[in-house]
C-alpha cells in the first residue's frame, strides 16, 4: 500500500536464499534523493504504519526466497543492476561475481533450499496476532511505557528542581525540563537508534514502547516552550532566547553523544559469537507469546492506574504537586496514542502526488506545536481564573496528557538523522521552525492576554 524505506534486495542466487529474509528489514532504499529525504523523516517514529509494514513484511519475505529461486537467472540481471545503482550510494563495495549466463534453475524443490533457520522463520512468520490485537498490544505498550515515561520526567524534576540539587528552576535558562529532555535524548540514540532494530527482533511492541512511549514521554517540547514563554512574559527576552539555544545544543549533543557510546557498546557485544543465540530465545514471535506478553502489559497498566487513582483521591484537595502528577498519569495515555497515530504523517510530504516536502516529519511538528499552543492557552486559563482546582486540573493535563504528546527526543532523532544527511541545512530549518512557531503562536495565546490584562 504504502511505499516504505526499507525493500529487500539480493546480490546473488547463492546468497539470496539466506539474506534475503533480514535484507528485507534492514537495507535502506536510498536510490534518489526522495527517497533519501523520506527515510530521514522517518528517523524517529511512523506511528501505526509500522504495523502495516510488520504485515507486509511477513507476507514478502515468505515469497522473497521461493521467488528468486524458483525464477531461475532470468530475472537476476534486473536485481544486480539495482544493487550496483545503490553501492555507490551505500558506500560499500560489492564483492560477488556475476553468475554464468549459461547456468539452469536447481531442480530442487524450494523448501529443500532453504536453512532450517529460514524455514523455521518462515514459519514463525505467519504465527502472528491479528491485526486489531496488534493494534491492542502496541496501543496498550505505549500506554504503560508513557505512563512510566512521565512519572520518570517527575522525578527528573524534583531530583534537579529547586527542591532537590537547585540545578534548575523557572526563573532561569535551566528550564525544569533541560534534565528530562537530555536523558530522554541520550537514551534515544540507544534504544530508538542504535539498538532499537534489535529491541525489535524480541518484540517489535517493544520498541514502539521504549522509543515512542517511555522515551517520547520522559521528553516534552511543549513544557520547554511554556517556560520560554513564562520567561519573556515577564520581560527577561534574553533568557528566553539563551534558553532554546542552549536547550537546542544540549539536546542535540545528548543523542549523538548517545548514538556513539551505543555503537561501542554494540560493537563489544558483537564479539561475542553466542550473542545472537543467547537473543534467540527471548524473542516474542509466536502466538502464545504475544498474548501471554499482552496480558502482562495489561495488568501493568490496570495497576499504575489504580495506583494513581487511589492517590490522586488522598492529594487532590491539597492541590499538591503529587496531585498533579498521578491526574497526569491518568491522562498521559491519551496523549501517547495521538502523537502515535499523527507520526504516519511523516515522511508522507505535501500535494497530490505526496513529493514535496517529504523530508518534514509533519506527525512530529504538528504534535509539538499544537502541544504548546494548548498549553499557553491553558497557561493563560490558570492566569484567568486563579483557583487551587482550576491549577490542579490544568497543570495535570500540561503535565500528562501535553508532555506526552509533545516530545523532544524524537524531534532529536529526526534532528541527528538530517544533521547527517547529505543536506545537513534541513536540520536547523526544521528545529527552527518548531520552535519559532510554537513561540510565536504562544506568545499570542499566553504573553499577549498577560501584557494587556496584567494578570499578577
Amino acid at each position: 500500500m504504502d511505499q516504505e524505506p526499507y525493500r529487500s534486495k539480493s546480490f546473488s542466487r547463492e546468497s539470496s536464499g539466506a539474506s534475503s529474509l533480514s535484507l528485507s528489514r534492514s537495507l535502506p532504499l536510498l536510490i534518489n534523493n526522495d527517497v533519501d529525504s523520506e527515510s530521514v523523516s522517518e528517523a524517529g517514529d511512523i506511528g501505526d504504519r509500522s504495523l502495516r509494514r510488520r504485515h507486509s513484511a511477513g507476507r514478502s519475505s515468505r515469497l522473497s526466497v521461493d521467488d528468486l529461486i524458483e525464477q531461475g537467472t532470468n530475472d537476476t540481471s534486473g536485481q544486480e543492476q539495482d544493487v550496483s545503482h545503490d553501492l555507490p550510494t551505500l558506500n560499500t563495495t560489492s564483492v560477488v561475481k556475476p553468475l554464468p549466463e549459461n547456468i539452469t534453475a536447481s531442480p530442487l524443490q524450494t523448501k529443500s533450499l532453504l536453512s532450517p533457520a529460514t524455514n523455521k522463520l518462515g514459519k514463525e512468520e505467519e504465527r502472528v496476532l491479528p491485526k486489531s490485537l496488534e493494534y491492542i498490544s502496541c496501543l496498550i505498550h505505549l500506554a504503560v511505557f508513557g505512563i512510566l515515561g512521565a512519572i520518570t520526567r517527575y522525578l527528573l524534576q524534583r531530583l534537579f528542581g529547586p527542591s532537590g540539587a537547585r540545578v534548575t528552576s523557572d526563573g532561569s535558562i535551566l528550564y525544569l525540563d533541560l534534565p528530562s529532555n537530555m536523558v530522554g535524548s541520550f537514551l534515544m540514540g540507544w534504544f530508538g537508534v542504535v539498538f532499537k532494530a534489535d529491541i525489535a527482533k524480541v518484540s517489535e511492541f517493544l520498541a514502539i514502547g521504549l522509543s515512542t512511549g517511555y522515551l517520547g514521554s520522559l521528553t516534552t517540547f511543549s513544557g520547554w516552550n511554556q517556560k520560554m514563554l513564562d520567561l519573556s512574559a515577564n520581560g527577561q527576552w534574553l533568557y528566553a532566547v539563551l534558553s532554546f539555544l542552549l536547550g537546542l545544543f544540549l539536546t542535540s549533543y545528548s543523542i549523538i553523544l548517545g548514538v556513539e557510546t551505543a555503537k561501542g557498546f554494540r560493537w563489544i557485544l558483537h564479539r561475542r559469537a553466542s550473542s545472537e543465540e543467547r537473543n534467540s530465545c527471548l524473542r516474542v514471535n509466536t502466538l502464545r507469546s504475544h498474548i501471554l506478553f499482552m496480558i502482562l502489559m495489561l495488568l501493568l497498566l490496570v495497576a499504575l492506574l489504580t495506583a494513581s487513582s487511589v492517590l490522586l483521591v488522598k492529594e487532590f484537595d491539597k492541590g499538591t504537586s503529587e496531585a498533579q502528577l498521578w491526574l497526569g498519569c491518568l491522562v498521559a495515555a491519551p496523549g501517547v496514542w495521538l502523537r502515535w497515530f499523527l507520526a504516519r504523517l511523516n515522511g508522507r510530504g505535501l500535494g497530490k502526488d505526496r513529493q514535496h516536502l517529504r523530508w518534514v516529519p509533519f506527525g512530529t511538528l504538528i504534535a509539538n506545536v499544537a502541544a504548546a499552543c494548548v498549553m499557553a492557552a491553558l497557561a493563560t486559563l490558570k492566569k484567568s481564573v486563579n483557583t487551587r482546582t482550576c491549577n490542579t486540573v490544568a497543570s495535570s493535563i500540561q503535565f500528562g496528557l501535553l508532555g506526552c504528546l509533545s516530545t523532544v527526543s524524537t524531534l532529536m532523532a529526526e534532528f541527528n538523522a538530517m544533521r547527517e544527511s547529505d543536506q545537513p541545512w534541513r536540520a536547523y530549518a526544521y528545529a527552527s521552525f518548531t520552535i519559532a512557531v510554537s513561540f510565536a503562536v504562544g506568545t499570542v495565546i499566553y504573553s499577549v492576554p498577560i501584557w494587556v490584562v496584567g494578570f499578577s
